[in-house]
């Protein structure tokens, strides 16, 4: 979905000693390999770089980062591109594409992960998974593992292990001078308080170490209603989750399913009120847990002892590149009339375009702050909404925003004015993620690693003022 309607900017300066340097692989404007290396995943975003790299090592993300800053120019990190639409500016920055760099170690012994730059969420999952042990990962099984914990890190099982930035061990990082450290709760402890999900902004992490958690029995899935029982099953979900147990982490949604080969007979081009998530413990216990859900009687069942991989999927959420325009609010409580007016803008009887309108519940773990937490201690809300319309026509295009609105609007009474970055698609005024001293300790983090603003991170924290 990528146009030609803007060119990208000339970069006017002699790549020839960067070259000598950089062993991976350079893409200028009009070379053979550029669109595919500037691609962002979400396809409405059409970012054009003067220059995408694709470093090979962290030497070469040393060696470009100091070209860079030797030149005047920013450097723009990349995994997988998603949350690339936060990013504004991102054309008169260098794309600096981690793509190949996906390796995984695992020590299953000490219950640890190192991983790579550019490692998405299925490259730890799938093999830690068969050796019984879990990351705390999120619902996509392809986000990049280093920029879903620059923004926190919200997962199925957030609710009994918390964040998975506060996972964290370490990172390997290049600072804004080009220089490689490796930072640790030892080692430029306020640079790891700061990367722990208070954005990427003070440097480009290479490597990340973070534990893996034994989960020797887990049941997870979906259950899923016909729409047009979407207030019922919403409340019911709303007082469940009143005293819900910590082992258990939900969300709720309406979804309205594409009409596309690609999706099992049983489910395509109907819409649905789903409720899905998991619960950390044995098939009888979630059972019992769960049995609220059942009294309604779902149409569809999905719900059983499953191994952590399938916590990668239950979320069916796209594995492949789409198009798509979100947004999202933080809510310090629900209410019934907020779901009231939600069903109303959203459910079978509105003309809602949006693919889905979700809410997700937090609280437990996802709200203490732990030990020698990160800069996202906690989630500030009891629930998160969120909703997405993908623009596969230009009607469509046209009509989402609207919806979005109204879906935004019925929720809006019980917003408390924060924002998750991880889901924050557009630019945003960072300093509502946090609180004001975090932010401000996040800035004078920013003015000691990068005084000179070289990482263009997704969702900047610009450096305090001397």
């Amino acid at each position: 979905m990528l146009t030609s309607a803007a060119a990208a900017p000339s970069l006017d300066l002699d790549l020839s000693a960067l070259r000598a340097e950089f062993g991976g692989t350079l893409h200028l404007p009009g070379d053979a390999g550029y669109d595919d290396a500037r691609a962002a995943w979400n396809l409405t975003v059409d970012q054009r770089p003067p220059l995408v790299a694709e470093p090979r090592n962290a030497d070469d993300v040393a060696a470009l980062v100091r070209f860079a800053a030797a030149n005047g120019l920013r450097v723009a990190p990349q995994g997988t591109g998603h949350n690339a639409s936060a990013r504004a500016g991102a054309d008169e920055s260098i794309l600096l594409n981690m793509r190949n760099l996906r390796a995984v170690e695992i020590d299953n012994t000490n219950f640890t992960a190192r991983v790579e730059a550019g490692a998405l969420c299925a490259d730890l999952t799938a093999p830690a998974s068969e050796l019984g042990l879990a990351a705390l990962a999120g619902s996509s099984p392809d986000v990049g593992l280093v920029g879903y914990v620059l923004g926190g890190g919200v997962g199925w099982l957030g609710r009994a292990y918390g964040l998975c930035c506060n996972s964290v061990l370490s990172f390997d990082v290049v600072t804004g001078d080009g220089e490689q450290r490796r930072v640790d709760a030892d080692h430029d402890p306020e640079l790891f308080w700061a990367l722990r999900g208070g954005s990427g902004s003070p440097a480009v992490i290479t490597h990340m170490e973070l534990k893996l958690y034994a989960v020797p029995e887990l049941y997870a899935g979906a259950m899923l209603w016909p729409w047009e029982r979407a207030r019922e099953v919403f409340h019911a979900w709303h007082a469940w989750t009143r005293d819900a147990p910590e082992t258990a982490t939900t969300s709720i949604r309406i979804l309205q399913v594409p009409p596309v080969p690609e999706i099992p007979e049983i489910v395509r081009g109907r819409n649905f009120v789903v409720i899905d998530g998991a619960v950390v413990g044995s098939a009888g216990y979630a059972s019992d847990v769960l049995a609220p859900f059942r009294a309604l009687e779902p149409e569809i069942d999905m719900f059983a002892p499953a191994p952590p991989i399938a916590l990668s999927h239950l979320h069916m959420d796209p594995e492949t590149p789409v198009p798509g325009i979100s947004d999202h609010a933080l809510l310090g409580d629900l209410t019934s009339e907020a779901i009231d007016a939600l069903v109303d803008a959203c459910g079978h009887e509105s003309e809602s375009c949006l693919l889905l309108t979700e809410l997700r519940h937090f609280g437990g773990a996802l709200g203490r702050v732990p030990e020698h937490a990160g800069a996202r201690g906690r989630m500030e809300g009891e629930y998160i909404f969120f909703a997405l319309g993908s623009p596969m026509t230009p009607q469509l295009a046209e009509l989402i925003p609207a919806s979005l609105q109204r879906a935004k609007a019925a929720i809006e009474p019980c917003a408390n004015g924060r924002i998750y970055l991880n889901f924050a698609e557009h630019p945003s005024d960072v300093a509502t993620a946090f609180s004001e001293e975090s932010f401000a300790a996040l800035q004078a983090v920013k003015a000691k690693y990068d005084p000179r603003d070289v990482i263009h991170a997704n969702h900047p924290v610009a450096p305090a003022h001397a």
